[in-house]
């Protein structure tokens, strides 16, 4: 899709924090009562009067380190002026000519499966907006409920270059931003409202929409989706596309516009008279000095340690709770048999039922890795483990084990049913001995029946097919 030109500007809320932006409300709002996390700072009551919070100002010199950005000697927070009912104050805090961070950059795996550099123009903090909750669609909607709780809450707001050319390269920057801000320890991307998102697009030559406040990756990639396809379809009856501002409607999967593209100075930016400039050069060594092991630092790690192919080190250091689940397993057993269960095996269940890697213990993954290099189960058995723990059919591998008779088969057991096998399927070994490959499987399969799967597959077609060859 080279003729389709994304940008853009991720809002993520550093909800890690104890307090608000600019006041000392608890950010732990998520399962409380509408309007009951609020203070005359955050409702912008006259006469209230903002301080920033020291702790939301590090962690975004945090975040722009690991985004590769310059960090400015000095910030400054301006006025963002406009009125919207989820803005109490008449005006949002944020910053303008003074952002905290610049021209960063980090890398993605592109349409082409090549790793690609995406931009970062910059990175600056700012208070978020209230929430509005409308009773049906943004445009069909009888009345419109506001909530404040999440009025100040500290937002970080990352806006990219033009730099991505399909829904998948954006959903593919939105993941690697993800794992990066919780290797950081500053973001739950869990929570309602963590991270949103506001995408431009255009095609080449055009004009652009922007799609605003689009919650979820997936709603990402269907609101660009939509889009495109809405611009190439006016392109084709030779309409103008508008540049505007539009919403994604979640219900359809289809964006509606919602008011006519404003530029900056429409905002009437001007400097917070009741906030000084920060002069955060000298805070950068300490800050960049205490970063942990980042996503890309990790992968390369895994690698070279533990002799995984990229391919499991890339999977396994998605999320930093995944791959701390995997050095925990990796110190006790075979690191590359461990990683092929976890990040093959594992993650598929787990994504399967829509679980987490917290919802699977590490001592359990250990004790289903040293079953197998034990030869005390079969794969297709701790498959079954797994699936059986997950479904929370057992308390334990050994008690899954022990009720279903998952162990593995003895080897004289196994030679008997291979015997069997072989002379109860002469038809199969005249067609394989004719030049059938497949019929050796037939052979194998009656064998695992036999056994009830407490065979290895690739044991008994090695038997079986040392026994046909010598008939």
């Amino acid at each position: 899709m080279e003729d389709v030109i994304i940008g853009l500007e991720i809002h993520v809320q550093l909800n890690r924090l104890e307090s608000k932006m600019f006041c000392g409300c608890s950010t732990k709002y998520h399962n409380s009562e509408p309007n009951s996390h609020t203070c005359p700072v955050c409702l912008g009551l006259p006469g209230s009067l903002p301080v920033i919070n020291r702790k939301a100002v590090e962690s975004g010199i945090k975040v722009g380190l690991a985004l590769n950005c310059k960090i400015e000697e000095e910030t400054l927070f301006y006025r963002k002026n406009y009125y919207y009912p989820d803005l109490p104050k008449g005006f949002q805090i944020s910053q303008y000519d003074y952002p905290l961070a610049t021209g960063g950059h980090i890398m993605i795996l592109g349409d082409d499966d090549q790793e690609r550099n995406i931009r970062i123009n910059r990175a600056h903090m700012e208070e978020d907006p209230g929430r509005l909750v409308h009773a049906g669609t943004i445009d069909k909607a009888k009345y419109t409920m506001v909530d404040y709780n999440r009025c100040g809450m500290p937002l970080l707001e990352v806006v990219t270059e033009p730099d991505l050319h399909s829904p998948k390269e954006a959903r593919a920057f939105l993941d690697k931003l993800k794992s990066i801000l919780e290797y950081l320890d500053v973001f739950d991307g869990s929570l309602e409202g963590a991270m949103r998102v506001d995408a431009n697009i255009s095609l080449k030559g055009g004009d652009r929409s922007e799609v605003k406040n689009i919650s979820g990756f997936k709603g990402v990639e269907k609101a660009l989706s939509y889009e495109i396809t809405r611009q190439r379809n006016l392109a084709r009856r030779n309409i103008k596309v508008v540049q505007e501002t539009r919403h994604f409607d979640e219900l359809r999967n289809i964006t509606v516009s919602i008011r006519s593209k404003v530029g900056a100075h429409d905002y009437r930016y001007f400097p917070e008279c009741d906030l000084v400039t920060l002069r955060i050069a000298s805070w950068v060594p300490a800050i960049r000095e205490a970063l942990p092991e980042l996503p890309d630092s990790k992968r390369e790690r895994f690698v070279q340690q533990y002799g995984l192919a990229d391919d499991h080190a890339k999977s396994l250091t998605t999320e930093i709770r995944l791959a701390n689940f995997y050095e925990f397993v990796a110190a006790r057993v075979s690191p590359r048999m461990a990683a092929v269960w976890i990040a093959d095996v594992l993650k598929g269940e787990l994504n399967y039922r829509d679980l987490g890697i917290e919802s699977f213990s590490p001592e359990h993954m250990v004790e289903i890795v040293q079953l197998l290099g034990g030869n005390m189960i079969t794969e297709h058995g701790a498959v079954e483990i797994i699936r059986d723990l997950l479904d929370k059919k057992g308390s334990s591998p050994q008690e899954i084990i022990n009720s279903r008779g998952l162990g593995r088969a003895e080897d004289d057991v196994v030679a008997r049913a291979v015997a069997e096998a072989v002379a109860e399927c002469s038809a199969a070994v005249a067609d394989y001995k004719a030049g059938s490959e497949r019929a050796l499987n037939y052979i194998v399969g009656q064998v695992m029946k036999k056994t009830r799967g407490k065979a290895s597959p690739g044991e008994v077609h090695n038997l079986v097919k040392s026994q046909v060859d010598k008939l």
